[in-house]
């Protein structure tokens, strides 16, 4: 729903994940807001960086792909590997780039914290017209009902938030015009771990930038279909 504003389980009749299965997949090729970039002359991308096994898995055929990166191959779009996370282009899935020294195996990973990860995402999110970040690592949490890494991962996103915003600022503490940032789920989660399963609960839209720019992207807004053709609204005038 988030890259095509269509209801997909509506359209189905059914909910299905975590990856896509083929009639799921169907609606990830063409029409999303990935692939109207491309045909547009836009230039977008998936921020987060993927480390040398996750393509080792899809390559062998033991991992799919799950929406998002489907959206962005479908789209003629590259994942950023490893020598994007090196270069400072890419952000690791935790923000922080800790995961990829004490999970992954690079011992020489940047890191950062969580406010400088934030500055890190706004500054790159400025070099396209439309890119996204997947902070998937909530949805593990609320699979497995890991509070302590739930409020954990919460609290890496404050901070990453405080960061993000503080760049988007200038001396003044006013938002400069030239970013829009939108913090949405594509379902609920993390917020019930008395479930290892989605939720039907409404996800929060927060949508950070300057004022008119705000009121103009949430006018009108009441769903989360809402939001994907709001961002093409967006990114078409640019």
């Amino acid at each position: 729903m988030l890259l095509t504003g269509i209801n997909i389980p509506a359209e189905l009749g059914y909910h299905y994940g975590p990856k896509p299965n083929p009639e799921v997949a169907a609606f990830l090729n063409g029409e999303t807001l990935f692939s109207k970039c491309v045909k547009a002359g836009k230039k977008t991308a998936l921020l987060n960086a993927y480390p040398p096994r996750y393509f080792d898995g899809i390559d062998s055929g033991k991992r799919l792909y799950s929406s998002i990166p489907l959206a962005v191959t479908n789209a003629g779009l590259p994942l950023f590997k490893e020598d994007a996370l090196y270069a400072g282009t890419a952000l690791s899935a935790d923000f922080t780039g800790d995961g990829w020294r004490t999970m992954l195996g690079f011992p020489d990973a940047p890191v950062m914290d969580a406010p400088q990860a934030g500055r890190k995402l706004a500054a790159l999110a400025k070099e396209y017209d439309f890119s996204l970040f997947e902070y998937w690592a909530s949805d593990y949490a609320g699979h497995k009902q890991q509070m302590e890494t739930a409020v954990g991962l919460m609290e890496t996103f404050d901070g990453v938030l405080g960061g993000l915003v503080e760049e988007m600022e200038d001396e003044r503490g006013k938002t400069k015009e030239e970013l829009l940032v939108v913090v949405t789920s594509d379902h609920g989660n993390m917020e019930d771990l008395s479930t290892r399963k989605h939720t039907n609960a409404n996800v929060p839209a927060l949508v950070i930038g300057d004022k008119d720019a705000r009121e103009e992207f949430t006018r009108d807004m009441k769903e989360i279909t809402d939001i994907a053709p709001a961002i093409w609204r967006t990114v078409n005038k640019s």
